[in-house]
C-alpha cells in the first residue's frame, strides 16, 4: 500500500461517522471526495498549469483530504446535540480542529515538515489575501461546494438537521438574495477567473431550482392553472356567439 493509500485509508475513517444506527454517516466523505475531483481539475486548468510557482500536489491533496476533519471533531453518535453542532461549527475552529486531526492522525505516516505544510494550507485557504498557490486552489475547491445544486443540498441538509422546513429555506435564500450574499461571494471567494466563472454558472442554477421551489411552495402555478381554466369558458362562449 502507497503513502498516499495509507493517507486515504486514515482520512476516511476520520471522515465516516457512527452512528447510533450502527452505520457511517458518510456525507463528509462524500464532500471530501468532490472538494478533491475540484482540487484536481482546477490544477489542470490553463492559468494555473501555465504559472512559474510548482505546487506541491501531495501536500494538496492530503489537506484537501483533512480540511473538513474538524467536523468529526463533534460528532458523538451518543450525543444528539452534538450532531447540531455538525451544521454550525465555525470556520474558525473547523480549520483548528482539522489541523490538529492531522498532526494527531498523520505523525507516523509522514514527516513533520510535511505535516506542517499540510496544516498550513489548510489555514490559508481562508486567507483571502494569501498567497499560498495550495492554499488558493484548496479555497476556490470548497468554495465551488457552496454554489449550485451540490450548495442547495447542503443547505437543505442543515435545515432537515434543524428540523426547519422549505418555507425557512425559501426565507434564508431570500435574505441572502436582499443583503447580495451570493454577489459577494462570487466577487470575493474565488482567486481564479476559470472557477468564478463556473461559480456563477452553478449559482444560476440553484436561482433557477430555489424559483421554482417558490412557485411550487405558493402553490403559484396550480393558481395560474385555475385561472386559465375559469377564462377559457368564457373565451369559448364568446367564440360561439360569434
Amino acid at each position: 500500500m502507497s503513502e498516499m493509500d495509507v493517507i486515504r485509508q486514515i482520512a476516511e475513517e476520520v471522515m465516516k461517522v457512527p452512528t447510533l444506527a450502527g452505520v457511517n454517516d458518510n456525507w463528509l466523505w462524500d464532500r471530501t471526495l468532490r472538494i478533491l475531483r475540484n482540487v484536481e481539475h482546477i490544477c489542470r486548468t490553463p492559468e494555473l498549469a501555465g504559472r512559474n510557482t510548482p505546487t506541491d500536489r501531495f501536500c494538496l491533496i492530503v489537506a484537501t483530504y483533512f480540511a473538513d476533519a474538524g467536523f468529526a471533531r463533534w460528532a458523538d453518535a451518543e450525543d444528539t446535540s452534538s450532531r447540531l453542532v455538525l451544521s454550525d461549527v465555525s470556520q474558525t475552529d473547523l480549520r483548528d480542529f482539522s489541523t490538529q486531526i492531522v498532526t494527531d492522525r498523520l505523525s507516523g505516516a509522514i514527516t513533520g515538515p510535511k505535516i506542517e505544510k499540510i496544516g498550513k494550507i489548510i489555514m490559508e485557504s481562508a486567507n483571502r489575501f494569501t498567497e499560498m498557490i495550495e492554499a488558493m486552489i484548496l479555497s476556490d475547491a470548497r468554495n465551488l461546494e457552496d454554489m449550485g445544486a451540490v450548495g442547495l443540498f447542503h443547505e437543505f441538509r442543515k435545515y432537515v438537521i434543524h428540523g426547519k422546513g422549505v418555507a425557512d429555506v425559501l426565507d434564508s435564500w431570500k435574505r441572502k438574495i436582499d443583503y447580495r450574499y451570493w454577489q459577494a461571494r462570487l466577487k470575493e471567494s474565488f482567486r481564479f477567473d476559470s472557477t468564478r466563472k463556473l461559480a456563477e454558472q452553478r449559482f444560476s442554477a440553484a436561482e433557477y431550482f430555489m424559483n421554482q421551489l417558490q412557485v411550487e411552495h405558493s402553490a403559484r402555478d396550480l393558481e395560474e392553472l385555475l385561472l386559465e381554466s375559469l377564462q377559457s369558458p368564457k373565451k369559448t362562449t364568446e367564440s360561439s356567439r360569434v
